[in-house]
């Protein structure tokens, strides 16, 4: 799962990225205004966290970017006002939840992992999709009532799968959603030939059908057909 936070406490930032990568996000940072609005308008994420106040702008002009995007991307706003005007507002322009610093980080994860599952698989503790069973908090994966073992790129590449089923998803938004900023540092697009090929032998291997369709000259549709 892919988060941006959006803070300005930069020893704060460091703590709370240390704390979400250790869980296994793939995470990234920006510190103002301007670079939160440069990452929204280059990259997708599954979870942004804003503060309101920012040094060069505020946090709910953000949020405001997003929703002229129609991303659906979840959103929380993490923020040491405790104001009722700052959450209904925050709110009202469609952060999907509101958390007062100071926090707890297992409480942040609690709250990240609520709203993805909300945003993309309607709220449910447990995704299935024929005999894939998955369950989000332990990260465990089921073919056939059966354990598989999957790496964190293939867990990650799994769940991105399932939450744009039927859609067809380029080798840039996968590479752009499995390694965020480092994807420039790619040459090609050949680690993910791998992990696709390991997931879906893992898959079969249980049982399982091949639902990774290859759409040539535009990249894969996970489905039933």
């Amino acid at each position: 799962m892919k988060v941006l936070l959006i803070e300005d406490e930069k020893e704060l930032a460091l703590s709370i990225l240390a704390y979400l990568q250790k869980e296994s996000y793939l995470c990234e940072a920006a510190y103002t205004f301007r670079e939160a609005s440069e990452k929204i308008d280059l990259y997708k994420y599954d979870c942004i966290l804003v503060d309101i106040n920012l040094p060069d702008g505020s946090g709910l002009n953000v949020i405001r970017e997003l929703k002229a995007k129609k991303s659906e991307t979840g959103i929380i706003i993490i923020s040491a006002k405790n104001s009722l005007d700052d959450k209904v507002d925050g709110l009202g322009i469609g952060a999907d939840d509101y958390l007062t610093k100071p926090f707890h980080l297992s409480e942040l994860n609690a709250r990240i992992k609520s709203v993805i599952r909300r945003r993309s698989f309607g709220g449910v503790n447990e995704i299935v999709f024929n005999e894939i069973r998955i369950q989000p908090d332990k990260m465990e994966v089921f073919v056939n009532d059966q354990a598989i073992i999957l790496t964190k790129k293939e867990y990650d590449l799994l769940i991105f799968f399932l939450s744009n089923k039927d859609r067809v998803v380029t080798k840039e938004s996968i590479a752009e959603h499995l390694w965020g900023d480092d994807m420039d540092l790619a040459d090609s697009f050949d680690f993910i030939y791998t992990h696709i090929k390991n997931l879906r032998k893992k898959i079969m291997d249980k049982g399982g059908e091949d639902y990774i369709r290859t759409i040539y000259g535009m990249g894969y549709k996970f489905s039933r057909t």
